[in-house]
């Protein structure tokens, strides 16, 4: 679809973290784009804002949607019966969903897809990091920003793509998975740890979803995966044979005086990121940079520079010995790398877990469970619930014995209420402290920024 003033692209759901980026990219472009949703977090809201995009108001909107709109971009958590999406139904209009429409336009490039269940964002941004500093022409879809990109979609005739895959469901209207859509030349699944409980309720339904990305690679395509992960190794040697497969994992590495060190040839190379996972990370990116003709002699140095992505073990504040620390850990298996990282990172100083409750699986009786000791590394561990949250996703009220059981930690700190949150972490911290706040959500407001707020004051 040719850009033009008088082209009109409606985005229902337009707060994605991936949906947000391509409204972005598709404004600067020329097109006409107007979007919709009934909640918006940071930083996707103050992004919107900026480039003029964010909705006037909270809510599903038909009326904005008409004969004159050309598209529609339906996202992923728009239920079948929102009213945008049967207007537009009901007027004939070409629905696209998030990754149908990237295919839909980069149908001839080099499509080249991140997947797995953790590690997906930092891989994907460092294959963009070192190929800007590279000069290399390519476009790109990641799910969280990097310095030196303003915004995570690119869409150009670039004949190479560069594309973060997730597992979840198109949208509403079309159950595949996203990374399915997309239709990889190269693809590199870094593990699998099951996930989103609401569209896979069995571990084995989970696991299935990875089976057909890998039979979903062509016989002139590549599939590289960790060698380390059980089940996905097992899964690769079942359904590999017709394609090239390439494994990777943790090459070896150094940590001293609070840096990790990456270990190439004879070098120890100094790193601005940290965590074994991220050396995994490393590793997986370093392949993928092979296959598109770079050794790890022209990479290795340009990632020394990499300085991870956002919100991810992003560091925040870091004053008189006092560190605070922001994840999108959300998933059993990213709390325990994660947290597995501050300590090792960490040996000496009091450490902080702070995890919110969040994403449908997390806020999923059922599920918790699946994070038995994944908050075991701190010297206090803290689950924030905002019972918001569980209103707005029309889940079920969680009581705190089912978290601590599932958790099968009985010294959890459980908090329901942003002021209550603080008001515990400014009694906790102090000098020598590193404070770790890990969601996909926002703890149920301007918590971290008060936090911020307060430490500025009292420490500075």
């Amino acid at each position: 679809m040719r850009p033009g003033k008088n082209r009109h692209i409606h985005f229902i759901a337009i707060g994605g973290s991936a949906m947000h980026n391509l409204a972005i990219a598709l404004s600067q472009q020329g097109f006409r784009v107007t979007g919709s949703d009934d909640d918006i977090f940071e930083p996707s809201r103050a992004r919107l804002l900026k480039h003029g995009l964010l909705p006037p108001e909270m809510g599903w909107y038909p009326q904005r949607i008409t004969t004159d709109t050309h598209a529609v971009i339906l996202g992923m958590h728009a239920r079948i019966d929102n009213p945008e999406l049967l207007i537009a139904q009901k007027l004939g209009l070409r629905i696209y969903s998030f990754p149908e429409y990237i295919f839909e336009v980069k149908k001839s490039a080099n499509r080249i897809v991140i997947a797995g269940s953790h590690g997906k964002t930092t891989i994907t941004s460092m294959i963009a990091h070192v190929l800007r500093h590279l000069g290399r022409e390519f476009d790109y879809l990641i799910g969280a920003g990097i310095m030196g990109f303003e915004n995570m979609v690119k869409i150009s005739e670039a004949p190479l793509m560069i594309l973060e895959g997730d597992e979840y469901l198109s949208s509403a209207l079309d159950p595949t998975p996203k990374f399915i859509r997309y239709n990889h030349k190269i693809g590199l699944i870094s593990g699998i740890a099951w996930d989103h409980i609401n569209a896979f309720p069995t571990r084995e339904l989970y696991n299935s979803q990875f089976e057909k990305f890998i039979e979903n690679t062509p016989g002139d395509g590549e599939l590289i995966y960790n060698e380390e992960d059980k089940t996905l190794k097992q899964l690769v040697e079942k359904k590999g044979g017709k394609f090239k497969t390439i494994p990777y994992s943790t090459p070896p590495y150094r940590v001293r005086n609070e840096t990790y060190h990456y270990t190439f040839e004879s070098d120890s190379i100094p790193l601005n990121i940290f965590g074994k996972h991220n050396m995994l990370n490393m590793a997986g990116a370093l392949k993928v940079l092979q296959r598109l003709g770079y050794e790890e002699s022209q990479s290795v140095p340009i990632l020394k520079s990499f300085s991870g992505a956002a919100n991810r073990l992003e560091k925040i504040y870091d004053h008189q010995e006092i560190i605070v620390y922001k994840d999108f850990a959300h998933s059993p298996s990213k709390l325990r790398s994660t947290t597995e990282a501050i300590r090792e990172m960490y040996p000496n100083r009091k450490i902080i877990n702070c995890f919110e409750l969040h994403t449908y699986s997390s806020l999923n009786k059922n599920f918790i469970p699946e994070y038995k000791n994944s908050l075991s590394q701190g010297d206090i561990n803290i689950v924030f619930i905002n019972d918001h949250t569980l209103e707005l996703k029309k889940m079920e009220y969680l009581d705190e014995r089912i978290i601590r059981k599932g958790f099968s930690n009985n010294d959890l700190y459980i908090y329901r209420k942003p002021e209550e949150l603080i008001q515990f972490l400014i009694t906790q911290i102090k000098i020598n402290t590193v404070l770790l706040m890990m969601s996909s959500g926002n703890f149920g407001g301007s918590t971290l920024d008060q936090l911020i707020d307060y430490l500025d004051k009292k420490f500075k």
